[in-house]
């Protein structure tokens, strides 16, 4: 998979704001050019290009102590919304996904070599979720909906959890809940990712998603398996509860954190979101 992923990058262009923040004007030129060059052979009409231009400094590299700055105090407030949302939904895909075969057998007597047949319906929400609700996060607005999707996915668990503890749904149903709540988790979860690429300036984004990825999963992707792997040998439909509680209320706590402290980037530059470190002067 990672040779297909480094193969089809040979198709794609650098990003234009790169090349030019690293002093390649000519190459991002030509770049944006052809874009524009191939809409117009497919027919679009291109609108003329408004805004205040930008003065940049071309940099080839931004020293870690300005990336600290950045990430601590400059948006200190994104920084927290983004960790947030990412251990929130680490720990709610870690946990569920990656014991949901304990489940099946354990509980619902599964057999093994079945387990994979129920793991589709879970797939096939994973893969809907982030196709059908993409669009509105542009329609809407990111703070809706990143809100509405880890709210309504945290719903979604403590009910389908607490239907499990009460031994009401039979392994069917129960597939056909968590593909369910998969489908707003996925979406949620893909949001999380998009907040932290588009929130935080140019020259930090690939580092920002690295570093946010990298202690959302620690502290929610470790300790969601651990927990819910201890909770489910009890053999106790009450304990898991506990957990599904669990991952239910991080999901809600990451929803209210984005409805107050979000940011409403839909249809806006990433310059007007984030303000490139290189930029000189004011606009």
């Amino acid at each position: 998979m990672g040779l297909l992923v480094l193969l089809m990058r040979l198709w794609l262009p650098e990003s234009p704001r790169w090349l030019l923040i690293h002093g390649q004007a000519e190459q991002a030129k030509q770049i944006v050019e052809q874009i524009e060059a191939d809409l117009q052979r497919q027919g679009h009409v291109l609108p003329a290009v408004s805004g205040t231009p930008l003065r940049l400094h071309a940099r080839d590299h931004t020293p870690l102590g300005e990336v600290a700055r950045t990430l601590l105090v400059t948006f200190r407030q994104r920084s927290l919304v983004g960790l947030t949302l990412l251990t929130a939904q680490a720990f709610f895909y870690n946990a569920i996904f990656f014991t949901y075969a304990l489940v099946l057998t354990d509980f619902y007597g599964v057999p093994a070599e079945r387990v994979g047949w129920y793991v589709l319906p879970l797939a096939l929400g994973n893969f809907c979720g982030p196709l059908l609700l993409g669009r509105l996060f542009d329609v809407v607005g990111r703070r809706v909906m990143i809100s509405l999707t880890y709210g309504v996915s945290g719903v979604l668990l403590a009910i389908s959890g607490y239907l499990f503890q009460q031994g009401l749904l039979d392994v069917t149903q129960q597939a056909i809940a968590w593909m369910v709540i998969f489908f707003f988790a996925s979406a949620a979860a893909s949001s999380a990712y998009l907040t932290v690429a588009e929130t935080f300036p140019l020259e930090i984004r690939a580092l920002a998603i690295a570093v946010f990825y990298a202690f959302g999963t620690g502290l929610g992707g470790m300790i969601g398996p651990t927990l819910f792997g201890e909770l489910i040998e009890t053999g106790e439909r009450s304990n898991v509860l506990i957990g599904y509680l669990i991952g239910a209320g991080l999901m809600l706590l990451a929803a209210v954190v984005q409805s107050i402290w979000g940011t409403a980037a839909e249809r806006k530059s990433l310059e007007d979101v984030a303000r490139p470190l290189s930029q000189a002067g004011d606009r």
